[in-house]
């Protein structure tokens, strides 16, 4: 039985993690974590607790961890890469203040924390091919310095304190339930709902561009393994390589059109996200995370690519 704190539930990965905690561990109690105007709605209301907690107000956070006798906490709270750059002192302030106050209340309640990383960590000057999962980040953009940051304070927070902190570094994550909120891997999950509603989509990553995709229920069960894993078998913490397919835009135009075959897409000129794409890893090298916690994904391209379709066209009432 664990009591779970999940921060940011409304959100894209927040959303379907509160909903699996919910669903698979017995006997739990998932805090569904919000701000106001992002209040949870429908079964994710209606299956167990809700509460304010804005990572920014420490006292709320200790305040629920109490009242709820949590021993786990899911830091989801963050604002994506684009959104980031256009808005940087917001971002460092959620994502970096908000961290240490969750690290702080957990260091005083004894609770483990799961803050993740990103394929946003590294920059121009990491090897892009078979990205290590110990190399150099220098990442140019404010949500990039936000997770080398992240990462290293989780760590120290381990270290320092004992504070149970682990993560892994999510590639773009692809989902057929929420939309995404302004990451530079977005186009990937909009096209495919382009597609279903039979729109033509117009794409902002250049042809020729690959990044480290992922299927969100492997990137769920990710989030949920590391957290169950071994500590005595975990060499490395903050945070493990995680990685399933790499694609760039004219891969995954032609895997659409084997289930939409009218489907059209062109180019458009986006700067600030072929800018953050094209400092981002080709694929990631995710032998530490299954040598230390058995990690292994379950979708490729076109499996995931099948569900896709099966999930949104049922949605959107499309044969």
């Amino acid at each position: 039985m664990k009591n779970i704190l999940v921060i940011g539930s409304t959100g894209q990965i927040g959303s379907e993690l509160t909903m699996k905690l919910r669903r698979e561990i017995e006997g739990s109690v998932v805090v569904a974590g919000y701000i106001p105007g992002a209040e949870p709605k429908g079964i994710l209301l209606e299956s167990g607790p809700a509460e304010i907690v804005d990572v920014t107000n420490a006292q709320q956070i200790a305040d629920v961890v109490s009242r709820y006798h949590i021993d786990t906490i899911y830091n989801l709270a963050a604002l994506l890469s684009a959104v980031a750059e256009a808005k940087p002192l917001l971002a460092w302030h959620i994502q970096m203040d908000g961290l240490i106050n969750i690290l702080e209340v957990a260091r005083q309640y004894n609770c483990a924390v799961f803050t993740p990383s990103s394929i946003g960590s590294f920059g121009h000057n990491t090897p892009h091919k078979n990205t290590p999962q110990d190399t150099i980040q220098r990442p140019q953009t404010m949500y990039g310095v936000t997770k080398v940051a992240t990462e290293l304070l989780s760590d120290y927070y381990f270290h320092k304190y004992g504070v149970d902190t682990r993560s892994v570094r999510f590639p773009g994550l692809i989902s057929n339930v929420t939309l995404p909120g302004g990451g530079t891997t977005d186009y990937a999950v909009e096209i495919y709902y382009a597609a279903v509603k039979g729109e033509d989509f117009a794409c902002p990553i250049k042809p020729g561009t690959y990044m480290d995709m992922m299927y969100m229920p492997d990137a769920l069960h990710a989030a949920v393994q590391i957290m169950d894993a071994d500590p005595s078998r975990l060499i490395h913490r903050n945070s493990f390589n995680i990685a399933s397919m790499s694609f760039e835009p004219e891969e995954i135009h032609k895997e659409i059109l084997l289930f939409e075959p009218e489907f059209r897409m062109h180019y458009i000129d986006d700067p600030i996200r072929q800018a953050i794409a094209m400092s981002w890893p080709d694929n990631m090298d995710d032998s530490c995370a299954r040598e230390e916690w058995d990690w292994c994904p379950t979708y490729d391209l076109h499996t995931m690519s099948e569900d896709m379709f099966a999930c949104l066209r049922k949605r959107f009432g499309k044969k």
